[in-house]
């Protein structure tokens, strides 16, 4: 790692004569891309991981692939990780989940990219993006809506639509977030939908008879729209029936003493992090999956393919997002009312009593990922957008197409 302080000069790749040529990074390729979020491997979650999986596999595909985020501390720097090059601004503060950097501003201005693909939301990676783009085609992944900070949303809310509007093309993960997002009614018409994806080869079934640890498993940030007090009111009514937790968050101490006080500290075990390469057997060792989130904040629901790949039923709750899409009732899993703790015991219930049916489902499941969940379809959706909105490639699809 090259450290950066506050000498705010010529980064590798970073000027206005494009991509220099150090240490054998740079390649002819087709095309230059920047990813722009706030945070990136080693720090983990859901659109880390995702944009992790896209830089990595684009890279790999011999593109120049650069992710412009900022240092989780105060220091600033530049490394290759994987093929990709890493550029991590100085962070001065973080208030309402979000950096304060002057400095990730400065070296968005100074890249040179043929597309920049902000992931949303991050108003200053938006911001930045759209003053100081320089002629790139500007690529918005719209993972979520922005909900509960409503103060700060009287503000975001007029840069957000110009940004939208603003935006060469809008990638979302599912057809039921275009169709149900406020923000998106108005720009359906640069939408296109690439599904996020997983790899099928690391995520796979058991083999049968060996699942042996708790019956229910739930992987994920303790976040207070996971829905898991919902869930634990569910689970004390079905005695003898275990669940793990592998999750750490805001609301764990919250949800710690809420299974204490329901008298499940025997039935319920949380885990605060589990080596990465060990999460695949975690997900093997269980007979269900339960993601009980409550609100829109769950824009799709990572786990869940996860989990369908490693062939186990699903159960989730119909939140007019990706949820219920990825899912499909009664195929690969159960559908149930969100913040409805009769209806989430009812189908814990149903799937635990009828091992056959859970297991074509959980098959039916890993079918669906194979099909429609891929790592390589997704790098393939997102690409073709590229190349479109570049002129060397065929229209994208339109979520309406995708099964």
């Amino acid at each position: 790692t090259r450290l950066l302080g506050r000498a705010w000069g010529p980064l590798p790749g970073v000027g206005g004569a494009g991509v220099a040529q150090e240490d054998g990074w740079r390649r002819d390729v087709d095309l230059r891309i920047l990813h722009v979020y706030k945070d990136y491997y080693p720090v983990l979650g859901g659109i880390e991981n995702h944009i992790r999986d896209l830089a990595e596999a684009q890279a790999a595909a011999g593109m120049d692939v650069a992710v412009l985020v900022c240092d989780p501390g105060r220091l600033a720097g530049v490394e290759r990780r994987n093929g990709v090059k890493v550029l991590r601004a100085q962070r001065l503060a973080t208030a309402l989940s979000m950096p304060i950097s002057a400095h990730q501003p400065k070296l968005l201005a100074h890249y040179r990219a043929d597309i920049v693909h902000v992931h949303s939301p991050y108003p200053l990676g938006e911001v930045s993006a759209l003053a100081f783009r320089h002629g790139a085609r500007l690529v918005l992944t719209h993972h979520s809506d922005v909900l509960r900070q409503r103060t700060a949303l009287r503000l975001y809310a007029p840069l957000l639509r110009r940004v939208l509007r603003a935006a060469d093309r809008i990638i979302a993960t599912s057809p039921r977030y275009v169709e149900t997002s406020p923000w998106l009614a108005g720009v359906a018409d640069r939408c296109r939908v690439v599904p996020l994806g997983v790899d099928q080869d690391r995520f796979s079934p058991g083999p049968r008879g060996a699942r042996e640890d708790a019956e229910l498993l739930f992987v994920g940030k303790l976040r207070h729209y996971k829905g898991l007090d919902v869930l634990l009111r569910a689970l004390q009514r079905l005695p003898g029936i275990k669940m793990r937790i592998v999750g750490e968050g805001p609301m764990a101490g919250a949800w710690r003493s809420l299974a204490e006080e329901l008298g499940l500290t025997e039935r319920v075990s949380f885990e605060d992090r589990i080596p990465d390469e060990a999460l695949p057997g975690t997900y093997r060792r269980a007979r269900v999956f339960v993601l009980p989130s409550t609100s829109r904040a769950e824009a799709f629901g990572t786990v869940l393919l996860e989990a369908m790949a490693s062939g186990l039923p699903c159960i989730t709750t119909e939140l007019g997002t990706g949820t219920s899409w990825v899912v499909r009732h009664g195929e690969t899993g159960l559908v149930v009312p969100a913040a409805d703790d009769g209806a989430l015991r009812d189908a814990i219930a149903r799937l635990i009593a009828d091992p056959a049916m859970a297991a074509v489902m959980g098959t039916a499941g890993r079918r669906r990922v194979e099909r429609c969940f891929t790592k390589a379809t997704m790098v393939a959706g997102v690409t073709a957008n590229y190349k479109e909105l570049l002129g060397s490639g065929r229209p994208s699809p339109a979520g309406a197409n995708l099964s």
